[in-house]
């Protein structure tokens, strides 16, 4: 994680139970909406291995200080006007960040690199206008600038050099949290897992968007009205994945329990790392949803058909894995219906997208349903995270 300080000392246990996510955050997370939508954007009108790999690498940017907005208001409210005067401008420059998207690898990824530097610089003032000690602020904004630089210098090339210097600046931030002393948080866990699932809920609208894109100005034939309708009973399994039995709720409980140091080790994998997958689940679904309900019909091409399924898949893996560290379940029902999504592959590209649709809504009810079923059987424990 990219931020190095813990919440005054002033702060009591009662604030630090009950501190939820205000308005302001609420307006910030709007531009991560616009985020969603560009790289969805992105990553439709380049669906192969070329455009996945830069969406990829542009997601793992972008989500890393996104989430590091979220450990920064976690420890520190926005309840000044400074403070919130400086989240603003973060916002502006995600905001630029998001229009610079389309043109990132085409040699005018500069403006790219130039916003994330600046994102950087206001989340490390925000620090320092906070009180922290600026030693703390140094470590950490020496680390982030660093990473920022190699994404400015990436953003004037092309090609692979330009792939290269960015992944190399994602390793580093990949690094960050056992170079910052993460250990010296304390997390908030109510805010800061209710955060995290607006986050989502967010995520799960651009799917909605991508029926509406994919439908456009096309007639409102009856097998492009069920093939949205389809489409939305996933977007609510995923939705179900995530939220399911008071999944979230479960979740904070369990991170909760956790001693200071391993719950902030325990937070980044889960909730960085973790969100990450499901991020990218859902964009690669998104993309695969604008082709399919557009062609609900006909036969799909190779490439929006797995990503239609991939996308689903990798989601549902994520999830599983993140329930693994958080110790919740069941895991292998969701783990098993991934791998049974490759299956509906050859329905859309042999038979038509609406038949692999609704394959996958019944791979999700088959799933969910049996879960449903067990958890009947057995009380459903609050869950233990997994060192």
């Amino acid at each position: 994680m990219t931020t190095d300080a813990t919440p005054s000392a002033a702060a009591s246990a009662d604030e630090e139970e009950t501190l939820r996510v205000s308005p302001l955050e609420l307006f910030f997370d709007l531009v991560f909406v616009f985020t969603i939508t560009q790289l969805t954007g992105s990553l439709a009108h380049h669906l192969d291995g070329g455009g996945l790999l830069r969406v990829v690498i542009m997601l793992a940017l972008i989500w890393w200080m996104y989430d590091a907005f979220i450990w920064l208001t976690n420890a520190m409210p926005p309840t000044t006007h400074a403070r919130r005067a400086l989240m603003l401008a973060g916002m502006t420059g995600f905001l630029i960040i998001s229009l610079a998207i389309p043109h990132a690898f085409d040699g005018r990824g500069v403006v790219f690199g130039l916003a994330y530097l600046f994102v950087i610089a206001v989340h490390c003032g925000t620090f320092a206008a906070s009180g922290v000690p600026l030693s703390s602020v140094a470590r950490m904004g020496g680390l982030n600038v660093l990473n920022a630089t190699l994404v400015v210098i990436g953003g004037y090339l092309q090609g692979g050099t330009q792939l290269g210097l960015w992944t190399v600046s994602l390793a580093l931030l990949l690094a960050t949290p056992r170079l910052v002393g993460l250990g010296e948080f304390t997390i908030r866990c109510g805010h800061f897992v209710e955060r995290h699932g607006l986050i989502m809920i967010i995520a799960f609208g651009e799917s909605v968007i991508a029926i509406g894109v994919g439908v456009g100005e096309a007639p409102l034939t009856a097998g492009r009205v069920s093939a949205a309708v389809l489409m939305l009973c996933v977007g609510l399994g995923l939705w179900w994945a995530y939220f399911g039995h008071g999944d979230d709720e479960r979740g904070e409980h369990a991170l909760a329990l956790l001693p200071a140091a391993q719950r902030n080790f325990a937070a980044v994998r889960i909730y960085n790392l973790g969100h990450y997958g499901l991020l990218l689940g859902v964009l690669l679904f998104a993309a695969g949803v604008k082709s399919a309900v557009a062609h609900a019909g006909g036969h799909l091409d190779g490439a929006p058909a797995w990503a239609l399924a991939g996308g689903i898949a990798l989601f549902l893996t994520a999830d599983a894995a993140d329930r693994h560290a958080l110790g919740l379940r069941p895991v292998l029902p969701r783990l098993c219906a991934a791998g049974l999504l490759a299956a509906t592959v050859p329905l859309g590209t042999g038979i038509s997208a609406l038949t692999q649709i609704g394959a996958a809504v019944l791979v999700l009810a088959l799933c969910f349903g049996y879960e449903e079923v067990t958890a009947r059987a057995a009380s459903v424990p609050a869950g233990t995270v997994h060192a």
